[in-house]
């Protein structure tokens, strides 16, 4: 049996080689920046959590390899600010609009989140994946298409169409009578956004004015109100 001040010592040591591994755990390395000793939020003395925090803040910052791809349909928003010229409130962004419209699907897709434009998606197309699927490298030209009308690779099974190479945005878009493609030119309407107009459409009939644009989920106030001046309703 140990004595009082022997099991004294031994916790102490114990403290110690643990409090050794988080600091070994959150040095800077040679490829990535130091990460903070003390993770914000965590009581001191949950030093297990600490580290596996601190490693999952180091992970996050790390370059991407040679050949990685970042999947943008199911990447976290820590995930996401690898990519080049994604910040954290863009990654935000992104993953927030994924969660309220579904997965983009294409570069065209990705195209939907405010400011994501055509030079972005230039950037991003050889470090990216929707689902796992690549988009094309041959992206020069991206700057010759409206933001909605940006070419990406075929979809997958079961995911909606997108416009297609060379495809023309209209001015103004007949709601009532705009195919899918045609509708992801207005602003703010992605390939989720179209179908779900093209399907209420169909099934309840022509919309009467553009505030009967509120009947589809996701067309909220502000972005509806964007649409003004896009769209005719003969």
């Amino acid at each position: 049996m140990f004595t009082r001040d022997e099991r004294r010592a031994l916790i102490f040591l114990a403290v110690v080689t643990v409090a050794g591994g988080v600091i070994r755990a959150t040095r800077g390395t040679a490829s990535g920046p130091a990460v903070a000793a003390v993770a914000p939020g965590l009581p001191g003395e949950d030093l297990v959590r600490q580290a596996a925090r601190s490693r999952q803040a180091e992970a996050a910052q790390r370059p991407l390899a040679p050949g990685e791809r970042v999947d943008v349909d199911r990447a976290t928003a820590a995930e996401l600010e690898r990519l080049p010229r994604v910040g954290k409130r863009l990654a935000d962004r992104i993953a927030a609009n994924r969660l309220a419209n579904g997965p983009f699907g294409s570069l065209a897709g990705l195209s939907r989140v405010s400011g994501v434009g055509a030079s972005l998606l230039r950037d991003l197309a050889p470090y990216v994946t929707f689902g796992g699927d690549v988009p094309p490298a041959a992206v020069s030209a991206l700057s010759t298409f409206p933001r909605q009308a940006v070419p990406s690779a075929a979809p997958s099974a079961g995911a909606a169409a997108t416009p297609t190479a060379g495809a023309a945005c209209a001015a103004q878009v007949p709601l009532n009578r705009a195919t899918h493609d045609e509708l992801m030119c207005l602003p703010g309407i992605g390939a989720v956004l179209a179908g779900r107009i093209v399907a209420e459409r169909e099934a309840h009939g022509a919309f009467r004015d553009i505030g009967d644009l509120a009947r589809v989920p996701g067309l909220g106030p502000a972005r509806i109100e964007r649409l003004k001046g896009h769209v005719t309703i003969p």
